[in-house]
C-alpha cells in the first residue's frame, strides 16, 4: 500500500500555497503561486476569486507532480484561508458577481462610523466579539449587494441582487468557502472564518437574525458552520474533477486559528504570533470567550468533532510584513533579506519612527482613518535608518498587542511562539524578543498555518490519532531571549506611542 499523506491548501493575501505533510508533520510537497492585487481606489483592495481557484488548481496538481504523488495518496485535505476576505458568486454558475473586497479593504469606513453613531457597536461586539470595523466581512458583503452590477439571467432582463440573495440564488463566503465550493459542491465554512464575518453570535454559536437584518444579508446566502476538524466531513473531491480522485475535505481553519492550532496551542494560556502581511497575536483562552477591554478582539479559536469550542484573544496588526513590501517598493531595499544587513549596520534609528498605518491600525488603536507615517527624520537620516525602523515598528505592535493580552487575560507572557515568512529574519526575532522581554520560540516548521489545517483534517479522517500526537510533532529551531536592558526597550517603546499619536485620523475627507 502506497504511503498516505495529508494536504493542505494555504490561501493567502498574496498567493496561493499547497502543501503536503507526512506523519511526522514534515513537509513533503510545495507549491506557491501569487495572485494579482486590484486597488480600484485608495483603501480599496480586491482579489479576483476566480484566478485564486485556479491558482489553487495550479499549485495542487504542481506539488504533486513534483514530489511525485498521486492524490489517491491523500488521506485528507484541509483549507486555510485569509480571514474575512468575502465574495458573492451565482449559486447556479459558480460565477463571482463582484470581485471579493479582501480584508485589509476600507471602503466601508463610513457605513462603520454609522453604526458607531448610531450606538449598536456595543451590540455587535458582545454578540460577536468582534470590533466594528471594515475589517470584517458584514460590511463588505452588503457593499456588494448594493454596488455590484446585475447579473443577467438566461432571458437577457436583470434580477434585483437582494431579490436573488433572498431566493438562495446567490451564496455569500469568506476564501475557505469559495474553496469548499469549488472543491465538493457544497457551500460550507468552519466556526474560525463564521467568527470573522460580524454575522455570528459566538457565545450561541449561530448565525445571528438581528445582524443579517442590519446588513440586510439574507441567511440564504450564508453557508453551513461546521467544527474546524469534521469527521462528518465538508465532502470529497470530485474523481472526475482536476485530481482525479475522491479525497475527503475534512477541515478549515481562519489563517490565525490555523496557526494557532499548526503550533500546537491546545491548552489555555498558549500563545503565537503570525508574522505575515499583517501580524496576528493569538492566545487560547480555553472554553470561556473572555471579553477584551483593551481593543482586543473575542474570536473561535478552532473546535474538533464532538467537542467544546475552543476561543481565543486575539490581536491583529494589519501591516508588519507588508511594510516590508513597502520598503521594497520604494526602492530603499532590493530583497527582504536585505533587511537584516541594512538595519544592523546601524546602532539605532537616531530617532526615526515609523507606523505603518497604511490600511488604518487594528488592535488596539482600532482607527481606521490612521495612515502610515515617519517621524523624527533629520538631514543625516539614511535609507537604514528608515528601514530598521519599520522592522521596530513590527515590535512595537506587537508588544502594543502583549501588554494588552496580559491586561485581559491576567496571564503573564513568558514565551511567544512565532511563525511566518518574516521569523526567517533572525535580526527581526531579536528585536522581538528585546522590545517584549520576552523569549520567542521559533518552530523546525515555520508555515504552520498550511500545518495546523492538516491537522484540522488529518485529525477528523484519523491519520493522527489525538492532538498528544500533534504535541510530539512540535519542534523548536531557535529561542530567542532578551539581550536589551528592560529600561532601555521601555525608552524606545514609550516614544512609539508618540509615533502612532501622530498618524491618527489621517484620512480625512474634504
Amino acid at each position: 500500500m502506497a504511503t498516505s499523506y495529508v494536504g493542505a491548501i494555504d490561501q493567502g493575501t498574496t498567493g496561493t500555497r499547497f502543501m503536503v505533510f507526512d506523519h511526522g508533520g514534515q513537509v513533503v510537497a510545495n507549491s506557491y503561486e501569487r495572485h494579482e492585487q486590484f486597488y480600484p481606489e485608495p483603501g480599496w483592495v480586491e482579489h479576483d476569486p476566480v484566478e485564486i481557484w485556479e491558482n489553487t488548481e495550479q499549485v495542487v496538481e504542481s506539488a504533486l507532480a513534483d514530489a511525485d504523488l498521486d492524490a489517491e495518496q491523500l488521506a485528507a485535505v484541509g483549507i486555510t484561508n485569509q480571514r474575512e476576505t468575502t465574495m458573492v458568486w451565482d449559486a447556479d454558475s459558480g460565477r463571482p458577481i463582484h470581485n471579493a473586497l479582501v480584508w485589509q479593504d476600507r471602503r466601508t469606513t463610513d457605513r462603520v462610523e454609522e453604526l458607531q453613531d448610531a450606538g449598536t457597536v456595543e451590540g455587535i461586539r458582545e454578540k460577536t466579539g468582534l470590533e466594528c470595523d471594515a475589517y470584517f466581512s458584514a460590511t463588505k458583503v452588503e457593499w456588494i449587494l448594493d454596488n455590484a452590477e446585475p447579473l443577467k439571467l438566461q432571458s437577457g432582463r436583470s434580477r434585483d441582487l437582494r431579490e436573488r440573495a433572498r431566493d438562495g440564488e446567490l451564496l455569500m463566503g469568506t476564501i475557505d468557502s469559495w474553496l469548499v465550493y469549488n472543491l465538493t459542491g457544497n457551500h460550507i465554512t468552519d466556526v474560525t472564518n463564521a467568527s470573522r464575518t460580524m454575522l455570528y453570535d459566538i457565545h450561541e454559536m449561530e448565525w445571528d437574525d438581528d445582524l443579517l437584518a442590519e446588513f440586510d444579508v439574507p441567511e440564504a446566502m450564508l453557508p453551513e458552520v461546521r467544527p474546524s476538524s469534521d469527521e462528518n466531513l465538508y465532502g470529497h473531491t470530485d474523481p472526475d474533477g482536476f485530481l482525479g480522485a475522491e479525497v475527503p475535505v475534512a477541515g478549515a481553519l481562519g489563517d490565525q486559528q490555523a496557526a494557532l492550532f499548526g503550533q500546537t496551542c491546545f491548552d489555555t494560556g498558549d500563545a503565537k504570533n503570525t508574522y505575515g502581511t499583517g501580524s496576528f497575536y493569538l492566545m487560547n483562552t480555553g472554553e470561556e470567550a473572555v471579553e477584551s477591554d483593551h481593543g482586543l478582539l473575542t474570536t473561535v479559536g478552532f473546535q474538533l468533532s464532538g467537542e467544546p469550542v475552543r476561543y481565543a484573544l486575539e490581536g491583529s496588526i494589519f501591516i508588519t510584513g507588508a511594510a516590508i513590501e513597502w520598503l521594497e517598493d520604494v526602492d530603499l531595499i532590493n530583497n527582504a533579506a536585505q533587511t537584516a544587513e541594512l538595519a544592523s549596520s546601524v546602532d539605532s534609528t537616531d530617532g526615526v519612527y515609523m507606523v505603518p498605518a497604511f490600511t488604518g491600525l487594528g488592535a488596539p488603536h482600532w482607527d481606521g482613518r490612521a495612515r502610515g507615517t515617519i517621524v523624527g527624520m533629520t538631514r543625516g537620516t539614511g535609507k537604514e535608518h528608515i528601514v530598521r525602523a519599520t522592522l521596530e515598528s513590527i515590535a512595537y505592535q506587537t508588544r502594543d498587542i502583549a501588554e494588552a493580552m496580559e491586561a485581559d487575560s491576567g496571564i503573564e507572557t513568558t514565551s511567544l511562539r512565532v511563525d511566518g515568512g518574516a521569523v526567517k529574519n533572525d535580526f527581526l526575532c531579536q528585536l522581538q524578543a528585546d522590545i517584549i522581554q520576552t523569549e520567542i520560540a521559533r518552530p523546525v516548521v515555520d508555515e504552520t498555518t498550511a500545518l495546523g489545517s492538516a491537522y484540522a483534517a488529518g485529525l477528523a479522517v484519523g491519520y493522527w490519532d489525538d492532538i498528544d500526537e500533534l504535541r510530539d510533532n512540535w519542534r523548536i529551531d531557535r529561542e530567542f531571549v532578551p539581550e536589551m536592558d528592560s529600561e532601555k526597550a521601555d525608552a524606545m517603546y514609550g516614544r512609539w506611542d508618540d509615533a502612532v499619536e501622530r498618524s491618527l485620523d489621517w484620512a480625512r475627507e474634504e
